[in-house]
Order: C-alpha cells, then sequence, then structure tokens
C-alpha cells in the first residue's frame, strides 16, 4: 500500500461501498470531503481492521444464529413439549409476542398436541429466528401469525424509488476521440460512417459495465453544434471531458467548460491519446488547473483518467469512475410515477414519418401512451431503443425512439404522458397560447434593465460573455472587468474568446442571461438571426474605455439605491365622519406644508406613532383632490385602519430613492 490512498480504491479493495468507509472515517473523526479525498496508510490500516472486525462478528453472530435451529428437531420437540420451562415461554414471547395467547392454551391442554400426528407445534415458537415463517398446524388458531404481514404495505411508498443508470454527455475539441471513445466502448463503428470523422448528430447509447447500464449522449465537439452540446449538458448526470493529451486545452474545450460549469454537472476528464509520441498528460492537468478545474492529485477531487481510445487503455478505469460518481450521487427515479423525459433529437423520416429520440427522465413509456411535447402529441405507434431494436417499455433513463407523432418535435423540449387525445390536444392549443404570448414579449439580460431584474431577484449578479480581436485585449479587459465587481455586485465572465461573434455564443448567452460585449469584433449572420429571435443584447465597441463605462453605469444600476425619507406636511384631525358602506373619515385640516394623494401618512396620538401606512382618499369639500396646501380642509381615509380619534395628528411623508455609484 502506498503512502496515500483514495477512499474509492480502498473500497474497491474491500469490496464495500464508498458511503460505508466514509461512515467509518466520520465516527475516527478524520477530515474527509468525499469518496476522492486521499487517507494516509496508517488510517487506512484502522479502516481495514474495522471493516475485517465487524466482518467476523457479523459472520460469527450469523454461524450461532444458524446453529440454534439445529436443536429443533421434530423428535426432540415431541419429548421435551412437556418438560418446558419459563425461560422457554420468555424465549417464545420475545420473537413471535402475537403467539402468548396460542401457547398458553397448548400448555393447559398438552393432549391435543399429542393427539397431533406429526409434533410440529413447537416449532413456532422456540428459538425460531424472526425472519423464519412458522410452520403450518392443524389447529384453528393458526392464522393469527399471518398477521405481521400487515406491516407489508407501509414499505411501499419507500420502494418506489428505485436506482436508475446514469446519463452521460461527452464534451471535448474537435478531432480530440470523443467518437472513437464511444466507438471502442460500445463495439461498433460509427465514426467509420460520420461525415469528415465529426459527429453530425446527437446519439444515444446504452453499455454494461460491470453488470450496470450507463447511458451515453454522444455530444458533437464541432464548433457549429456547440447549441446541441448546450442541450446535452441539460440532460446529463455526469460529463467526461475529452482531451487530447497531445494538443491539451483547445478554444472547444474552454467552451464545453463552461457548459458544464454553467449547467452545474459533475466532471470526469478523460485525457486521450496518451499512446501518441509528444503526449503530455501533465500538461493537460496544469491547463486544467489554470481553467480553475483542479483534478485528483493536484489539489482537488475532479476525477482524472488517461486513456487511448483507439488501443482501449483505460477505457475500463474511466467507466469504473463513471460508475463510482453516479454512486455517490445516488441517482434514483419512480418507474411507476407519470412517465416523462426529455427530446435529444427529432427528424422526419421518409417511411416511419415523425420521429424523435428521447431521454425518460421519470416513469415507464409504453406503446400506446399518448405523449404531450411543447410543441406536438401523439400516440406511441411503436418504440425502438438506440440498437434498433422493438420495445413494449421504457423504464428511466433509458432512450428510445418514438414513432406515432403528428410532428416533429424541437429538440430540447420536454414530454410527459396524459390520459387521452382529448386532454393533449387542449394542453398543445393552451401552450401554443402561452408561447405567443411569451414571444411577443422576451425578456433577456441588458445594460438597461439589469437593475428591474434584480428588483425582480432574477439576476444577483452580471453575466457576461467577452469576445476579442486578440488574445492580449481579452486578457486586459476580463482583468479589468473582473475587478470592477463590489461585495454587493458580482461581475461573472461565463465565456471569453477570440475571434467574431458566433451563434454558440449567443445561444451561451441567452442559456446564462447574459449579455455579450464585443471588442473590435462582429457578429456574423447566424449570430444575429438567433440573438434577435432570443432577445439577446450585443454591444460592439471599439474603445476599452467604453466599455468599462457602461458597466459601470448597469452595475450602478444594480446597487441597492439609498432610500431618503422626506417630510411633506402635517395635517390635524377635528371631526370624524362615520358614512355608510365607506366607513369612518377623518374632517382635518392641513397645518403645515402639503398633502399628495400618492403619499405615505403615520398616526401620531400624543407623540407616539400608533400607525403607518397609506392614504385611501383624499377629498376638498366634495371633490377628489391630488394634493392640498397649508390652511386647507380636507377628508381623509386611510388604507385598512379607522381607530384615528379627533386631535391625532397625521404626518405625510414620502420615501425618495437616491442612485448610488460605483466608488
Amino acid at each position: 500500500m502506498s503512502d496515500k490512498i483514495r477512499i474509492y480504491d480502498l473500497a474497491r479493495k474491500l469490496n464495500k461501498s464508498n458511503k460505508e468507509l466514509l461512515a467509518v472515517l466520520q465516527q475516527l473523526d478524520v477530515p474527509v470531503k468525499s469518496h476522492s479525498s486521499s487517507i494516509d496508510e496508517e488510517t487506512a490500516q484502522i479502516v481495514e481492521n474495522i471493516i475485517q472486525e465487524a466482518s467476523e462478528a457479523k459472520s460469527q453472530e450469523k454461524k450461532q444464529h444458524n446453529a440454534e435451529p439445529s436443536k429443533t428437531k421434530p423428535e426432540k420437540f415431541a419429548k421435551a413439549q412437556n418438560r418446558k420451562d419459563s425461560r422457554d415461554t420468555e424465549d417464545a414471547g420475545r420473537n413471535l409476542n402475537k403467539l402468548d395467547k396460542q401457547e398458553k392454551e397448548e400448555q393447559e391442554h398438552p393432549q391435543k398436541i399429542q393427539k397431533s400426528p406429526k409434533p410440529q407445534k413447537p416449532q413456532k415458537f422456540q428459538n425460531q429466528p424472526r425472519n423464519q415463517k412458522p410452520a403450518p398446524a392443524p389447529a384453528k388458531p393458526e392464522p393469527k401469525p399471518a398477521q405481521p404481514v400487515q406491516a407489508a404495505p407501509q414499505a411501499k411508498p419507500a420502494a418506489k424509488l428505485v436506482e436508475r443508470p446514469p446519463i452521460i454527455t461527452v464534451m471535448g475539441h474537435v478531432d480530440h476521440g470523443k467518437t472513437t471513445l464511444l466507438d471502442h466502448i460500445r463495439h461498433a463503428s460509427v465514426a467509420e460512417h460520420e461525415a469528415g470523422g465529426i459527429t453530425q448528430h446527437i446519439g444515444a447509447y446504452v453499455v454494461m459495465q460491470d453488470g450496470k447500464p450507463i447511458v451515453f449522449l454522444d455530444t458533437p465537439g464541432h464548433e457549429a453544434f456547440t447549441a446541441m452540446r448546450a442541450r446535452g449538458a441539460g440532460v446529463t448526470d455526469i460529463v467526461i471531458l475529452v482531451i487530447g493529451a497531445d494538443d491539451g486545452v483547445m478554444p472547444q474545450t474552454r467552451e464545453a467548460i463552461d457548459h458544464i460549469k454553467a449547467a452545474g454537472v459533475p466532471l470526469v476528464v478523460a485525457i486521450n491519446k496518451i499512446d501518441k509520441q509528444g503526449a503530455k498528460p501533465d500538461r493537460v492537468r496544469q491547463q486544467l488547473a489554470d481553467l480553475g478545474i483542479f483534478v485528483e492529485g493536484w489539489g482537488g477531487d475532479v476525477g482524472a483518467v488517461e486513456i487511448s481510445a483507439k488501443q482501449g487503455i483505460g477505457v475500463s478505469d474511466l467507466l469504473e469512475r463513471v460508475l463510482l460518481e453516479a454512486e455517490m450521487q445516488e441517482l434514483k427515479a419512480d418507474p411507476n410515477a407519470t412517465p416523462e423525459g426529455v427530446v435529444i433529437e427529432a427528424r422526419l423520416d421518409k417511411g416511419k414519418g415523425p420521429v424523435a429520440t428521447v431521454i425518460v427522465k421519470d416513469g415507464t413509456l409504453k406503446a400506446g401512451d399518448i405523449v404531450l411535447f411543447n410543441s406536438t402529441w401523439g400516440k406511441t405507434r411503436a418504440l425502438f431503443d438506440w440498437a434498433g431494436k422493438g420495445l413494449k417499455a421504457a423504464g428511466p433513463s433509458t432512450p428510445v425512439e418514438i414513432l406515432g407523432l403528428s410532428d416533429v418535435p424541437n429538440p430540447g423540449e420536454s414530454f410527459k404522458v396524459v390520459k387521452n387525445e382529448r386532454d393533449a390536444r387542449a394542453a398543445l392549443d393552451e401552450a401554443k397560447l402561452k408561447e405567443r404570448e411569451a414571444a411577443a414579449e422576451v425578456k433577456r439580460a441588458s445594460f438597461e434593465d439589469l437593475y428591474s431584474n434584480l428588483q425582480e431577484g432574477q439576476l444577483p449578479h452580471m453575466n457576461l460573455v467577452v469576445k476579442c480581436d486578440v488574445q492580449g485585449s481579452l486578457e486586459a479587459l476580463c482583468a479589468v472587468l473582473e475587478k470592477l465587481a463590489t461585495n454587493e455586485v458580482g461581475v461573472s465572465i461565463v465565456h471569453r474568446g477570440v475571434g467574431r461573434i458566433a451563434e454558440s455564443d449567443v445561444m451561451l448567452a441567452s442559456a446564462s442571461n447574459a449579455v455579450i460585449v464585443g471588442f473590435n469584433v462582429r457578429p456574423d449572420g447566424n449570430a444575429k438571426r438567433v440573438a434577435e429571435l432570443n432577445g439577446v443584447e450585443i454591444r460592439i465597441y471599439n474603445v476599452i474605455y467604453d466599455i468599462i463605462d457602461d458597466v459601470k453605469a448597469a452595475m450602478a444600476g444594480l446597487l441597492k439605491p439609498n432610500l431618503r425619507e422626506e417630510t411633506l406636511g402635517e395635517v390635524e384631525i377635528r371631526q370624524i365622519f362615520k358614512i355608510p358602506k365607506i366607513g369612518r373619515i377623518a374632517g382635518s385640516h392641513v397645518t403645515k406644508g402639503i398633502v399628495k394623494r400618492t403619499a405615505k401618512v403615520r398616526v401620531i396620538r400624543d407623540g407616539i406613532v400608533i400607525w403607518d401606512g397609506k392614504i385611501a382618499s383624499l377629498r376638498h369639500e366634495k371633490d377628489e383632490a391630488r394634493e392640498l396646501k397649508a390652511g386647507m380642509d380636507c377628508g381623509i381615509s386611510l388604507e385598512g385602519y379607522q381607530d384615528f380619534e379627533p386631535g391625532d395628528i397625521l404626518e405625510v411623508y414620502e420615501v425618495i430613492e437616491e442612485k448610488r455609484t460605483l466608488e
């Protein structure tokens, strides 16, 4: 054993779960964060001794437990049934409390047992294990032992959640070996059939590792398909980030990392192509550390496995690391719930019609179910797995193709099963109406509405996507923007890059509710179209100081304003009028300043504030008034308060918001 060992390696060695080892370490007060933490050799030996002692004790107890029934032979019971002492009766009461009454009857009338052809009666209670069912007997009171079975229905709610397979997305830079890795895992020549060796669509595959299924989403790594990658991360439990050991971290790798961070998905790094000359795995680890991802052995707990997808080196270790992450997440679902899931891909097939590839997230989807999507519906005419085989049902985390839809759904849409076609049509009409209303007023982040979004609690900080013409300008601009952050307002750069503003940048900004800032760059045609469609703001600058000024102004809007109270006037209540269906009206005289209908008011009695609220109505003679000056009489009613008395003073004031600036 080495000086340091990971908890999951020790668990594999001892054939125990990570949770069991973490529980033992917590009892020993050993500070560990997760299964990826390391412990020293001495601690590992202590844990191993504790596990072995517990196993030996459990084994010894099991041997004693199994030895007890051997004494209870029918012949022995037949001879000893009239010589039972009080200790035997106490044992029977501890094992089966509900047979006490029956046992007393047997002791009072032993002749009934002697007449029985087989001495099976004593097997019901003497030295009987709790989990062993009593043997049948001819006596009529026999149904009583079956009463404890009534507790079984109470366990059904807890049994609804079952373990489900993890859903894995493979990401990375173009030509770093993502498809080759999946090709090796599922033993199918997919890479040979793809255009240019680049994945052109999202495929879903199921593989087995150590008898456990794993669902893989093959998300394309080329820049043109970044939007598909973002969609794949939305249904993912764990991401495998493939990085070539020869090239290191590339632009699409950084893009993938930004998507992973935005989705908050656990990550396992696969350092590929270690069999090539010039491979430098440690350089990859250093580059990841520079991006804030610290792998195991480099001060972090992110799994990193060195592999060769072409040669198959380390692939098994990678799958074991994925299953380890899945085990710690405790992925569960209810197969009996209403089926629902997400569309991964959809197409219009000439022979089959509309076809949708979906992932079932909960419940069990069956052939014949009525499925409702955001944009269409249909009756599942047939279900096919990833290999094209027909299915009758698909449980949680199962990728499946659906036939029988009325139209092609959009990738990324959710679906659920409804009772009948009428409900599906009605729900779809209502959804389309809401979609049209929402499309009329798309809300995305912009410098102008940042403050209003903060008031609604939607945006605690400012998200930016920064694109520049050269790397030097990008580093300088991002450094200045990040320094603008304060304790009250944060600046988060969700993505930074060099080159034109592409469609992928717009999709990431849309998903992150961010503003795109470009310096000496322009968006292409597709980026403009997608930005207009999704309401994403793109700001183009030629001077860095203009960017800084605009961001400062927007951040100043994010600051909570100073609230200043300004007293407008005072009113003395001189007489109370009672009006039917309205209540009490304060006949008052403005003694100082002015009274505004929209102002706030305090009721002061003997120098003590007894109520604070708003004015419900303000009248002068018989007319409604917006504002009254000193020396004028008026009638005032207050919102939700009528316990005022003659002589009370009404202090009229308003609260003024003063904008703050960044210091």
